[in-house]
């Protein structure tokens, strides 16, 4: 679906977005463009990630918030500045305001991810732990700005940030020349419209794809009304793009400039991130991770070249570790099933000599004898095994029943 209207005044241009890029250099890394083999095999065209997980702080957001920041007059400065984030806007504000001298007082969920709060503080900044969403805590640091004077730093909504990550979408034109389709996740928008207004008036062929987690699709709906519009239940994974309403300033660039915006679904976002560790060798974020998904789930509606944007790198590793457990559950990679054996020596062994001719790995066993449609001398058998995909899945579960097993999933 196309969203274009005319904006005859865009708050942003590719001029701004040209000095923002002057502005960040030395300070900005110019991420690796790297291609993935096996993508590139489903879409069938190259297919290349921009790794801004490999940013300074560990995402894309130094970029707008150094801009936004570095803007500021004396004065601005010598109050100091607010912020509000789950974490990746935390941190580059806090580096940003490091380098700038600035004092920051950054607002977190109270369930921010711990290493990004820490990575906050070690970066200089007074954190604050208000909310439970996003949304939440910018109402908590726009009031502290109102009262204290301070600037508040919008995490997207404002033409210096949007500038600010336009500078990717340069970037990717200079690495990637031949793109066709540059898919990036979305938030509240910042990084879709800056990238969208650098890479159109350059280059207006390229398709701009933007990717929202299913659970915390603001933008559909927005576009659907033409305006922005609050959505609530937030659901995701994916705190980097779990964001209620889209911006004002972004939302209009969106409308314009990208060409479409899909939604991707939690099992998705958690195989995306776990192709990203086991064939790029890459750790990403489970909304950097969104581009990839959205990439998985429907490989061939895509034209290439097409670069997908990982843009950031910052996940807490317990959440790493659960989010790769679902990812192998819904890549195949485990099986659970219930087997019902007579409850006599030597029947589990035999069980589980059948499951090695079968090369499953056993993680885990558990015995029930209690259940009453068992008979006096049965056992029901509950097993979690380790595969190698879905097709090995059938393979087990097979050769099983064909050794006589009575088995239930």
């Amino acid at each position: 679906m196309n969203f274009r209207t005319p904006h005859p005044f865009p708050p942003v241009i590719l001029d701004d977005v040209r000095g923002a890029q002057k502005m960040l250099s030395g300070v900005a890394r110019v991420t690796a463009m790297e291609g993935s083999r096996h993508l590139s095999e489903l879409v069938g065209a190259p297919v290349h990630f921009k790794c801004e997980n490999l940013q300074r702080t560990g995402s894309f957001k130094l970029r707008g918030a150094y801009v936004r920041i570095a803007g500021l007059s004396p004065v601005e400065r010598a109050a100091g500045v607010v912020a509000a984030s789950a974490g990746n806007h935390a941190q580059g504000v806090a580096l940003a305001s490091a380098l700038l001298g600035v004092r920051a007082t950054v607002f977190m969920p109270i369930g921010a991810p711990l290493p990004k709060v820490a990575a906050t503080r070690e970066y200089g900044a007074q954190v604050r732990l208000h909310g439970q969403v996003v949304d939440e805590t910018l109402a908590a640091a726009q009031e502290y700005a109102q009262e204290t004077g301070a600037v508040f730093i919008h995490p997207f909504d404002h033409p210096d940030i949007i500038a600010g990550q336009g500078t990717v979408g340069l970037e990717i034109l200079e690495q990637c020349p031949e793109v066709r389709t540059i898919v990036v996740g979305i938030g509240g928008g910042g990084l879709a419209a800056g990238i969208a207004v650098a890479v159109k008036a350059v280059r207006p062929d390229v398709r701009i794809v933007g990717v929202q987690a299913a659970g915390a699709a603001c933008y559909p709906p927005s576009l659907a009304a033409g305006r922005p519009v609050a959505i609530d239940g937030l659901q995701t994974m994916a705190d980097g793009i779990k964001v209620g309403r889209p911006g004002d300033v972004p939302f209009g660039l969106v409308q314009e400039l990208v060409n479409e915006v899909r939604t991707v679904s939690e099992a998705e976002l958690s195989s995306a991130l776990l192709l990203c560790l086991e064939r790029a060798k890459l750790v990403v974020e489970p909304a950097g991770a969104s581009p990839v998904a959205a990439l998985l789930s429907d490989p061939r509606s895509f034209r290439g070249p097409v670069v997908a944007l990982l843009s950031g790198g910052n996940v807490d590793p317990l959440l790493m570790q659960r989010i790769l457990t679902h990812g192998m559950a819904s890549a195949g990679r485990y099986l659970s099933l219930r087997v019902r054996l007579t409850d006599r020596p030597g029947a589990l062994a035999a069980l589980l000599a059948s499951l090695s001719v079968a090369d499953a790995n056993v993680l885990d066993i558990g015995h029930v004898r209690t259940d009453p449609r068992l008979g006096l001398t049965e056992v029901e058998v509950e097993l979690h095994l380790e595969t190698k995909g879905p097709a090995h899945c059938e393979e087990v579960t097979a050769a099983l029943r064909q050794a006589g097993y009575e088995v239930t999933g």
